[in-house]
């Protein structure tokens, strides 16, 4: 079911969003060559207490940490580790959010460690911009499928794939609500655009084939290829005047 959220709603959600955005913002700081992802995942835990809020990721269906930290060929969903510690060169993927006031916020990014080469960040810009294009077609009246046909048309254009097995997803009082947001599909088909409404939309964009693996852990999820992989997301509000972003400070 999908649940509009009023007025009131949106603006305790948009403090939860802030806060995410706050937490995003500092992890991503802390990426350089020497750190490991668990002093990373700490730095993003104590930002969201200091705020009053609670890491919406920890222990949510048994994930043990506040962010997902997923480096080079790792989609989503790494596990953070005192003993993964950073190199000159990684790309590091960040997804967390905080809760607050009853409603979640939920963001990530991909952060290059150090210096990067120019075909990891090439994926890197890419799938922020295909995000931000996204978000464009976001409008009241527009269908879901606008949103994956806008991501995987540009990314696919640029010689890149779109990850089909994971989704954006509404946003609200649950982390992840109805309805699902592919990075891929059909302009004009799907569920209507209505204000609102308030998704993520997340491309997971690989440098290589769109085949995936999980590990062992139940967790970490691969490219199948070994390539790289980058992660971009918002949460996004659609209200009468157009898409608005909430997940910012």
């Amino acid at each position: 079911m999908i649940v509009l959220k009023t007025t009131r709603e949106l603006a305790l959600m948009k403090e939860a969003c802030r806060i995410s955005a706050g937490a995003l913002r500092v992890a991503g700081e802390a990426v350089k060559p020497g750190v490991s992802t668990a002093e990373i995942d700490r730095i993003a835990y104590e930002y969201i207490k200091s705020q009053g809020a609670e890491p919406n990721f920890l222990h949510l269906y048994g994930f043990p940490a506040t962010a997902c930290i997923s480096v080079n060929d790792e989609v989503i969903h790494g596990i953070p580790s005192k003993k993964r510690i950073l190199k000159e060169g990684d790309i590091v993927s960040i997804d967390l959010g905080a809760k607050k006031h009853g409603f979640n916020g939920d963001n990530a990014a991909t952060f290059a460690c150090g210096k990067i080469s120019a075909e990891a960040q090439r994926l890197i810009d890419v799938t922020r911009e295909s995000l931000y294009e996204a978000i464009k077609v976001a409008v009241p009246g527009g269908k879901i499928g606008d949103i994956g046909s806008c991501v995987q048309r540009y990314c696919e254009e640029r010689g890149f794939s779109v990850v089909r097995e994971y989704t954006g997803h509404g946003v609200g009082k649950e982390l992840h609500e109805d309805p699902a947001v592919p990075n891929y599909g059909t302009a004009g088909r799907g569920v209507r655009l209505l204000p609102g409404m308030t998704i993520a939309i997340e491309p997971m964009i690989n440098q290589g084939t769109k085949a995936i693996k999980r590990l062992s852990d139940g967790w970490t999820v691969k490219t199948a290829d070994g390539k790289l992989s980058a992660h971009f997301e918002n949460t996004v509000a659609i209200t009468k005047d157009g898409p608005v972003i909430l997940t910012k400070e």
